[in-house]
């Protein structure tokens, strides 16, 4: 079948937004329809180069919301008609990793491809590879069946993909990687669309004091709206001066959600010693961070890994419909597919905190 896609040739290229060659799918696939697709800092590193692994031709993005329109072989987990959230990290449901809940190391997933390790995107006979085994920066995908999660028909799709890949990000961070107690403090360096999940998760988990980092005035704004206690504008601050200021001898969690060397080592020098320090972002390839050798404090990756699809999926859009999670508020903008390139320029210039992506209009 044909389908429309944002395809990226190469780094630092525009995507071309053009007609494809879509494969239906195999046995355990699924193809859906995408509603609304996030865009996402984590795209950007595809875009910059940063992220070579997923290979070239790509379709970018990951944090889709769709509904199921036909189902391959030995599919059971959703059927035609089924609104669903896209896993981004299924996994093969075997290996040790995913035996262990751990899906984000499955040893058996090829980046950019299925399962299979083929993909069903192509174009003049070109295969094109899906980012993240998602490629959502199209009007359709197919996807395995372990990478669809089925939710409540009642919550907006256009809305709700946020929580696939921002909301539930900031969800395992705060309550899988770092374990956060009540009555605690804590700082977040970086408060775009990840960074906000990560202050409204602070709130649920009862924090007490919320340092909220950024050198944009807006974003601090939103981060206010979102929770913080407290903002720092790190263009004009040191924000590892404001923060001992405001603690005395730092937080008791510090979440770094940009992955900048620069930045994760304010969160760290931000973090009072026995604190725990989360690194919530995705780094480029080769960045590397030095740290003092006498650490006294926990340094962990804590981003969405710790998720498990099938049970917290449909646990955050119940919050979110219930009112104690901000999803409608990450919006800034929606726009059509043709306007992606549009879209990243907004991204990067600061003035959203997500844009959705509307394939079908």
């Amino acid at each position: 079948m044909k389908a429309t896609a944002a395809v990226l040739y190469q780094p630092h290229e525009p995507l071309r937004v053009e007609e494809i060659d879509l494969e239906m799918p195999h046995a355990h696939e699924v193809l859906v329809k995408v509603v609304g697709s996030g865009v996402c800092g984590s795209d950007t590193h595809v875009l910059d180069g940063d992220l070579p692994i997923f290979g070239f031709p790509v379709v970018p993005g990951h944090e889709v919301a769709g509904i199921v329109e036909e189902v391959g072989p030995e599919v059971n987990m959703v059927t035609p008609g089924d609104h669903v959230l896209v896993n981004l990290m299924p996994g093969c449901g075997y290996c040790l990793a995913c035996c262990l809940g751990q899906a984000g190391g499955c040893t058996n997933l090829r980046p950019g491809r299925l399962l299979d390790g083929t993909t069903r995107m192509r174009r003049d006979g070109q295969d094109i590879f899906q980012m993240i085994n998602v490629g959502g920066f199209a009007d359709r995908i197919v996807v395995g069946e372990r990478g669809c999660v089925k939710i409540r028909q009642d919550a907006p799709l256009e809305k709700a993909c946020l929580i696939s890949c921002g909301v539930a990000t900031g969800w395992s961070a705060v309550f899988y990687g770092a374990k956060v107690t009540p009555g605690s403090s804590a700082v977040v360096v970086g408060c775009g669309g990840v960074g906000l999940n990560v202050v409204q998760c602070l709130r649920l988990a009862l924090a007490q004091t919320v340092i909220a980092v950024d050198v944009n005035p807006a974003k601090l704004d939103a981060a206010m709206e979102f929770g913080a206690s407290h903002v720092v504008d790190a263009s004009s601050t040191d924000p590892v001066d404001a923060v001992r200021d405001i603690t005395g001898a730092g937080v008791d969690f510090g979440f770094e959600v940009i992955s900048t060397g620069k930045t994760i080592r304010q969160a760290f020098e931000s973090t009072r010693p026995g604190g725990k320090v989360t690194v919530v972002g995705l780094a480029s390839l080769g960045d590397e961070l030095t740290i003092p050798a006498s650490v006294g404090r926990t340094v962990t990756n804590g981003g969405w890994g710790e998720i498990s699809a099938w049970r917290d999926f449909p646990l955050l859009v119940d919050l979110y419909l219930e009112g104690k999670l901000k999803v409608d508020e990450l919006v800034t903008r929606t726009r059509p597919l043709a306007e992606v390139n549009e879209a990243f320029d907004d991204l990067r210039s600061g003035r959203v905190a997500r844009t959705v992506l509307l394939p079908n209009g």
